[in-house]
């Protein structure tokens, strides 16, 4: 979808209603889930595996389902968040830890995901938390238009990007983030996409099944000496969203010798923070690539 599509819609749905934006993403969001094969295939592979009783049918229903929610975060963004027609309620636990990483100078490594909705998340913890200083990995979407429009839209609410080409990023990106964390900043990034073959990983597993996860956000962490937390928001009701930060995840290995044991053990208590979400919010699941290691059982439709 090109900007100025987008923009045109919001300018109109301002006139006639959320009514007409919801409409018109909807219609394109069906179109997608029947032409786009693989990742529809993905979508309803992920509910066999989340719902393995409940047959096949209601695979493609949930996965259905999934791709009509999705329109609901552009709406979110674009009519609430860039343009602030309608603020957004929401709820915040856990915010203290995300202070005290600030105010004791550890920083922090914030694992965000494909779960609810990082862009409403990442203006709702500036807007809740604005002395925080926010820097966010992002993949560099060259062709998408869209996603440049909402790069620009957070780094003017003071979230300093950074923004990765998924063929790989330099070094400086990571000595970049480290010396951020270092000053007690917040690096931000996703935890559960592989973004290219031959991307360093640390294997878990998740709704039972062996999966692949970046390993960068624990490098990260060892290497500025600060804690992970696990950050999710969901969307509760039309313009309503729940936001939650866990406790901080300390990687500390005694040697050398026992990081790896480290950071598996901490890429598995996030799979294990990312099952239970899904569990709760299943519906709210927009990651639309096939997450599990390829080869690994699927559970029969």
């Amino acid at each position: 979808m090109k900007n100025r599509f987008f923009h045109i819609l919001v300018r109109l749905s301002r006139v006639f209603g959320p009514w007409l934006f919801s409409l018109v993403a909807r219609g394109i969001a069906a179109g997608f889930f029947l032409l786009a094969r693989d990742r529809r295939r993905a979508s309803v592979a992920f509910y066999g595996t989340l719902f393995p009783q409940k047959g096949v049918l209601h695979a493609h229903r949930c996965a259905w389902r999934q791709f009509l929610g999705f329109t609901d975060l552009f709406m979110d963004h674009y009519l609430s968040v860039e343009d602030d027609q309608r603020p957004i309620a929401y709820s915040f636990d856990g915010s203290e830890h995300l202070e005290a990483a600030h105010t004791q100078g550890t920083g922090c490594v914030l694992l965000m995901s494909h779960m609810g909705n990082w862009q409403v998340a990442a203006h709702m913890l500036k807007k809740d938390l604005p002395e925080l200083p926010l820097m966010l990995y992002m993949g560099q979407a060259q062709k998408q238009q869209i996603e440049r429009r909402q790069k620009a839209v957070l780094a003017d609410a003071g979230v300093r990007i950074v923004a990765v080409d998924e063929s790989g990023g330099s070094p400086f990106d990571i000595v970049e983030g480290v010396r951020f964390l270092r000053e007690g900043g917040i690096v931000s990034l996703t935890g559960d996409r592989i973004w290219r073959p031959g991307q360093r990983s640390v294997g878990a597993t998740l709704l039972g099944r062996p999966i692949q996860l970046p390993e960068a956000p624990y490098i990260l962490s060892l290497m500025g000496g600060a804690p992970l937390i696990f950050f999710f928001a969901f969307r509760t009701g039309p313009g309503r969203y729940h936001i939650s930060a866990s406790p901080p995840h300390h990687l500390t290995p005694a040697s050398r010798r026992e990081r790896t044991a480290a950071i598996r053990a901490a890429a598995q208590s996030y799979a294990d923070a990312l099952e239970a979400a899904v569990r709760a919010h299943p519906l709210q699941w927009y990651h639309f690539d096939d997450i599990f290691t390829p080869g690994s059982e699927t559970p029969p439709a």
